[in-house]
């Protein structure tokens, strides 16, 4: 089945965007904060409730966003399995 699926990353690419005196600190949003996607989930999904939790494997924690109705699904990224702030040092 088809579900919305919202992936939430960090809401700046800098770590300390308060840190620049120079640059005000709306330079640094992260245009990529989140992306939706459509994904394919298990039919056993799909009695899940808002606030409901799952692990997609491999990827990270999601839980039923309140958005959700039977027709449509919607997950919300909680929880990433990797850290990405490694890769951009």
């Amino acid at each position: 089945m088809d579900a919305e699926v919202r992936l939430y990353d960090r809401l700046f690419l800098d770590e300390n965007p308060l840190g620049h005196k120079d640059k005000d600190f709306l330079e640094f949003i992260n245009p990529d904060s989140l992306q939706t996607i459509t994904a394919k989930l298990e039919p056993s999904l799909a009695t899940a409730q808002p606030l409901d939790f799952f692990q997609f494997q491999r990827v990270g924690y999601f839980n039923v966003d309140k958005d959700s109705t039977p027709e449509k699904l919607v997950f919300n990224r909680t929880v990433g399995l990797r850290d990405s702030w490694g890769k951009k040092k």
